[in-house]
């Protein structure tokens, strides 16, 4: 069954409450002090099912005094009940929520005309003609204007009837979207604990769900959910929805709190925005502080133009909004700003950026940003923020700035494929730069693998760990990664093993070095196992230190020679012709052999034995057994 809110609005007495119980049966006052004195102070609820659609009513307060409970009501509305006296007709809270339900953004809605049975039906005529007057150009233009009278039920039928029309052209709200629920009400429940109650307006949710609480953090487990007053496995978008929480006193939840979907969101102090300022309203200027509501939140912002200095009445510019509370909202969440002093509704508008910095002067490339995020598809919106990122985009900073599923992204992606805007450096976990930054980091990799080789000719190539951390904290390991195995996949660049060189680059001795190399190994060579110290022989050479060490490094690396320990140099034949030693005393001996056996064995001194039977040790070919070594 399709779930419709709806939405009441009107001036206070002008019969909202009494009208949306003559529809429902149920009067949506629920406080002591609204029944004793007749008006609606916060919100009530009522449900209808009429024509296989289940109504869901939010009435809302028409004193001026109760308007910030009548903004948090009107979040999620999808068709607005829009109520006029006919004995008084238009009047100023008529106005300012007709005002705020444009700015949120409500597309349909019907006109009740009440207590038409105490006027005469020439008053009755010139009211709707002052309603469809007040009405021309808006939303509601060709709304139906329906006489209504709760006191003797005329109207009644045909008021049903115009809410099912306008329910069945409201369009459906995303099931498969993360789910949000802006809480409305808190309370505690006898036998049940904490509850819950709002609009969902996106995803769904169920008994068993993990929920996260916005902007508290806190992870809650859900063990139950109502909607229209029934117990439901899940409730689902544009339902009203009670939700019984796990794990947390109903003192601690409180209006303006959201319910989502773990993980997925992130709370924010910084939105950018498009402001529309009401034609009745005073400029707003730069710096001025505004009373900000989105969803049921509520809290004040300070405004700060995108290459404007204020608005004017009736007009419209980029905002960044600096809020004094942490909200939790989205791209295309509606939001209403009411003026500080004295508290009218000036204006309103629809997010951008959930996650905005702070304006900076030199970032003359925002506002054309911003405009692609509110004009944009989903291709051209993900390429523009993947270029604005300086260390590309990760999968959870995609949905906690946009809300979009995984398909939605694949979507948007898939849109992009081929046009080198955006790349994709990660796809478990998914990451993207863009196009021009993996660009650029090609570029200085191969230019820091040239300026290395070129400074150290000596050596193989450089570590990849040290031409990552060359790059710099700008550039995410994923896109170092990509580039590097694109650049090797091309033949640019040997990154096999460790190290990262040119390709079919090779070390290029001088005749000196060729020489000095030839003459350390010799030295080595020649030694046996009674061999110099690293120190000795590197003195006897005719090129300077810096290069003889880089060449013992050639000949450690080539395996010519091994390093037995920080003193200690051999060669490997002389090595390999140890492990044979030791292989034939195992045959005729055994295969134990002691320390003064090894030293007899091989006819060297303690200095060089120990070193080389714990290097034994460590290639596997002996093991150590108390005193002795067990030949393998």
């Amino acid at each position: 069954m399709k779930s419709v809110i709806v939405g009441t609005a009107g001036h206070i007495d002008h019969g909202k409450s009494t009208l949306v119980e003559a529809l429902t049966g149920t009067h949506p006052d629920r406080l002591a002090e609204e029944k004793r004195r007749g008006i609606t102070i916060d919100l009530g609820f009522a449900f209808l099912e009429e024509n296989g659609v289940r109504f869901g009513f939010v009435d809302v307060p028409g004193h001026e005094r109760f308007v910030s409970n009548m903004l948090a009501g009107a979040a999620g509305i999808d068709v607005l009940l829009l109520v006029i006296a006919a004995d008084e007709s238009i009047k100023p809270q008529t106005r300012e929520h007709f005002d705020i339900c444009r700015l949120l953004g409500v597309k349909r809605g019907v006109v009740a005309l009440t207590k038409s049975d105490m006027v005469d039906s020439d008053t009755l005529e010139l009211v709707r003609m002052e309603a469809e007057e007040f009405l021309r150009g808006s939303f509601l233009e060709k709304a139906a204007l329906v006489p209504v009278s709760a006191k003797t039920g005329a109207g009644l039928i045909e008021l049903r009837k115009a809410l099912s029309d306008a329910a069945a052209n409201s369009s459906a709200k995303d099931a498969a979207r993360y789910f949000r629920l802006p809480i409305d009400r808190a309370f505690a429940m006898k036998g049940f604990g904490s509850v819950v109650t709002g609009t969902l307006i996106s995803g769904s949710v169920g008994t068993g769900d993990e929920a996260e609480l916005f902007p508290r953090g806190e992870r809650l487990r859900v063990r139950g959910v109502q909607s229209g007053g029934k117990s439901v496995e899940r409730a689902t978008p544009g339902q009203r929805t009670a939700v019984n929480l796990a794990g947390i006193e109903h003192t601690a939840l409180k209006r303006g709190m959201v319910l989502a979907a773990p993980g997925k969101f992130r709370k924010t102090r910084r939105i950018d925005v498009r402001l529309e300022s009401l034609p009745s309203a005073r400029k707003l200027k730069q710096g001025s502080r505004v009373h900000f509501h989105a969803g049921t939140a509520e809290t004040i912002a300070e405004v700060f133009f995108h290459g404007e200095k204020e608005i004017p009445p009736g007009g419209s510019a980029l905002a960044n909004l600096k809020v004094q509370d942490e909200v939790l909202v989205l791209p295309g969440d509606r939001f209403i700003v009411r003026q500080f002093s004295p508290v009218v509704t000036i204006g309103g508008g629809a997010v951008l950026d959930p996650l905005a910095r702070r304006p900076m002067l030199r970032d003359t490339g925002r506002a054309a940003f911003l405009e692609t995020l509110e004009r944009g598809k989903h291709g051209e919106i993900l390429a523009a923020m993947t270029e604005r990122a300086l260390l590309g985009l990760g999968y959870e900073e995609i949905v906690a700035r946009t809300g979009w599923t995984e398909k939605e992204i694949q979507e948007a992606l898939e849109k992009l494929r081929g046009m080198g805007r955006v790349r994709i450096v990660s796809s478990e976990p998914l990451a993207l730069v863009s196009g021009q930054l993996f660009e650029e980091v090609r570029k200085r990799i191969i230019e820091r693998v040239e300026r290395f080789q070129k400074e150290n000719p000596l050596l193989p190539g450089i570590a990849r760990e040290d031409l990552r951390a060359s790059l710099g904290k700008r550039v995410r390991s994923e896109t170092f990664r990509a580039a590097l195995e694109e650049l090797a996949a091309q033949k640019k660049l040997d990154a096999q093993g460790e190290l990262v060189k040119k390709a079919g680059s090779e070390i290029a001795l001088l005749p000196e070095e060729a020489k000095a190399k030839e003459q350390i190994e010799a030295a080595f060579a020649s030694a046996g196992l009674a061999v110099p110290s690293v120190k000795e022989v590197l003195a006897k050479l005719t090129v300077e230190a810096k290069r003889a060490e880089k060449l013992l490094q050639i000949l450690l690396r080539e395996k010519n020679l091994v390093r037995v320990s920080a003193e200690l140099v051999f060669h490997r034949q002389a090595l390999a012709q140890l492990k044979k030693q030791l292989a034939t005393y195992k045959k005729t001996k055994g295969d134990r052999i002691s320390v003064p056996a090894f030293k007899e064995l091989t006819g060297i001194t303690r200095k060089y034995a120990i070193p080389l039977l714990e290097y034994l040790d460590r290639e596997h070919a002996t093991r150590r057994a108390g005193e002795e070594r067990v030949i393998l």
